[in-house]
């Protein structure tokens, strides 16, 4: 079985500098919660921080822009892309007002 992505670009911007701060509260147990993990990774608590923040942020993102199709989803959502568009009469007129800043 064949499987296709169908995505829109995302552009990911990386620094090499940190020079944007993040500042949150926790409580105490949620630190050593995070704490305990940095250290099973032999990072510190602001990399893992960041790094798990960042990994879930991807993710929030790529849910909204990427969606997995088989074989046949696939040719069946190019099919409706490849599709002329149906007359819709409400479209129509909505494509006919002017918007504000053109008058």
């Amino acid at each position: 079985m064949n499987a296709y992505c169908v995505s829109t670009r995302y552009t990911f911007r990386a620094s090499k500098m940190r020079d944007a701060a993040i500042n949150l509260r926790a409580k105490p147990d949620q630190r050593d919660l995070i704490d305990q993990a940095a250290t099973l990774l032999g990072k510190n608590r602001s990399d893992f921080m960041l790094e798990a923040a960042c990994d879930r942020a991807r993710a929030v993102v790529l849910d909204q822009v990427f969606f997995s199709l088989d074989t046949d989803k696939f040719q069946q959502f190019n099919a409706l892309l490849d599709a002329p568009v149906a007359p819709n009469a409400g479209l129509q007129r909505l494509l006919a007002v002017l918007p504000p800043w053109a008058e």
